[in-house]
């Protein structure tokens, strides 16, 4: 989340993390800039009136150093014209303030959901559903207890199905920048899950990482 409004930052961040996202923070353009350009995110919310670099010279930076990351404008700037300029650098959502938290948070899960190449809220795995709305999992209609780590830690497994997901990459999506990465952490929490939703769902690639598959797959 790139904005310059600390209360408003502040009260965003904690609606977003509730709702189960990792967030990082920059409060001008330049840190905003530098981190989208560095860092692999699921989606940025990016304010436009920021300091050092407005916030549409950050999103035409990262779009044509080919960053593709959904970006959701957050801003006071409501006339159409300013809108468009916005869609023109490469935004993917817009949403202009005053603003309800909550569709922050039922955008941003969309733009993240449609990224990763799926169209309905509910993600399928075999018998394993994940409701990115009400967070609920399933396991052939039985529902499965995650705590919020783990919970994250499936989520981005079942955003990207199918794929083999490293070690590296699993652990930056689920953990904030400044989060201490302990593997045997992320391996604990992984035979947890596995535990939960048996372990032939989620399989270890020797050397690449992991993939979640159904087990007839």
């Amino acid at each position: 989340m790139v904005e310059d409004e600390p209360a408003l930052t502040f009260r965003l961040q904690r609606v977003l993390e509730e709702a189960g996202f990792v967030v990082d923070v920059a409060y001008d353009g330049e840190e905003g800039w530098y981190l989208g350009d560095t860092e692999s995110y699921d989606a940025v919310v990016l304010d436009l009136g920021l300091a050092k670099i407005d916030g549409l010279s950050v999103l035409n930076r990262w779009r044509e150093a080919g960053r593709t990351m959904p970006v959701l404008i957050l801003t006071a700037r409501s006339r159409w014209s300013e809108k468009m300029a916005g869609f023109n650098a490469g935004a993917d959502d817009y949403v202009t303030k005053p603003f309800e938290m909550e569709e922050v948070v039922y955008r941003l899960r969309a733009l993240i959901r449609r990224a990763s190449g799926h169209a309905q809220p509910e993600l399928a795995c075999g018998g394993l559903r994940l409701d990115t709305h009400s967070a609920r999992v399933t396991l052939d209609g039985v529902p499965v207890q995650l705590t919020s780590q783990e919970f994250r830690i499936l989520a981005y497994l079942m955003h990207h199905a199918g794929r083999v997901v490293s070690r590296i990459e699993l652990a930056e999506h689920v953990y904030d920048r400044n989060a201490d990465h302990d593997s045997n952490v992320l391996d604990v929490l992984l035979g947890r899950i596995r535990r939960k939703i048996g372990a032939e769902m989620i399989r270890t690639v020797r050397g690449q990482g992991y993939l979640l598959a159904a087990p007839d797959q």
